[in-house]
């Protein structure tokens, strides 16, 4: 398979390519294939399967958005490296709405902690180091974050803050806001 220069990074590169354009959970090695107009199994020597092939995807994409999400918070601190790292998931999710979909599938433990994950989580608790929060709560915050960046992000993609006011973008703003005000007044007792 020389003459189409089969590569396990080509690939992975074409996979999150097509994920964008067609969705993550149409990703197959078959439509891969297809796409290079090649057979399935010339694809076997370098991806083992349509799983392998989307946990490749899931891994590059982790590590793209991590990449971003350094170069983005490099020197910003509070507020502004929040709102920078939040920017990054949203940017994301509009630009790559099939990688972010990869991004978000769940891995096997040891993949989890071998892939770009735990850099987000230690980009995000870095950020935290900022707003003074203690174990547990810097963790909960971690969580809560990741969750209103998916979140809002994935929600806004499939549509769905497009059919009331206020704009979306004054929304993504508004919350930003919160998040900091939140960040900065984390409640002392924990709520029973």
């Amino acid at each position: 398979m020389a003459r189409v220069g089969l590569t396990q990074d080509r690939l992975v590169r074409a996979g999150a390519e097509l994920a964008d354009e067609i969705g993550f959970e149409q990703v197959t090695a078959s439509e891969l294939a297809r796409r290079f107009g090649v057979k399935v199994a010339s694809l076997y020597s370098h991806v083992r399967n349509t799983q392998d092939l989307r946990t490749r995807i899931a891994l590059f994409a982790l590590e793209e958005m991590a990449d971003r999400a350094a170069d983005a918070v490099a020197g910003r601190a509070g507020k502004d490296a929040l709102v920078a790292f939040a920017n990054v998931y949203r940017d994301y999710e509009r630009e790559h709405p099939g990688r972010a979909a990869a991004a978000r599938m769940p891995l096997d433990p040891d993949t989890a902690a071998a892939s770009a994950g735990p850099r987000h989580a230690q980009m995000t608790r870095a950020i935290l180091r900022g707003y003074d929060l203690a174990e547990p709560d810097a963790t909960h915050a971690v969580r809560l974050l990741g969750s209103v960046f998916h979140g809002y992000s994935s929600l806004e993609s499939a549509g769905g803050f497009r059919h009331s006011a206020p704009d979306s973008e004054e929304t993504w703003n508004r919350i930003l806001d919160a998040l900091d005000s939140l960040l900065r007044n984390w409640p002392t007792e924990p709520t029973s």
